[in-house]
């Protein structure tokens, strides 16, 4: 099975660039995982995915409740495409992803995405907060056991 591991956010916005820290941790352990790291979105992201058979979605979240380096498991069917749309550029995950299908592509049939709570995605800086970086190497740990990895 083709698997790809799709880290996401900016590596220079603090906690931002979690998805992509934890990607690289993936790697170091699994150095057979194909990892790609990437600040886009939207429609750009068929550009990495298609032709996998599996996806692995790592990138940050800021929700009002949680915990920094708290770890959330989606479908992607809990992301509703967007209804309406602007601009192809702005599209959602779940926007993107229906459309590679309608347009016939091979998509991935397994899709995992993990996004971990953050607390800062506003300062510039390379490191994470403490909260959140000193959570990496655990929540690189739960994905590898979680996806059997």
């Amino acid at each position: 099975m083709k698997t790809l591991i799709l880290g996401m956010g900016n590596t220079i916005l603090t906690d931002d660039g979690v998805g992509i820290k934890i990607a690289h941790q993936l790697k170091e352990r699994k150095p057979e995982l194909e990892v790609i790291e990437t600040s886009e979105a939207g429609i750009a992201l068929l550009d990495f995915i298609v032709g996998y058979d599996r996806l692995i979605i790592v990138d940050s979240i800021k929700t009002e409740e949680g915990e920094p380096g708290e770890l959330y498991k989606l479908e992607l069917g809990a992301l509703k495409p967007t209804t309406h749309l602007t601009s192809l550029h702005g599209v959602d995950v779940a926007t993107a992803f229906e459309l590679g299908q309608r347009l016939g592509y091979k998509m991935p049939q397994r899709v995992s995405i993990y996004a971990v709570e953050i607390k800062d995605n506003t300062t510039f800086g390379e490191e994470c907060t403490e909260e959140v970086g000193g959570k990496i190497s655990l929540i690189a740990e739960q994905i590898i056991g979680e996806e059997k990895l």
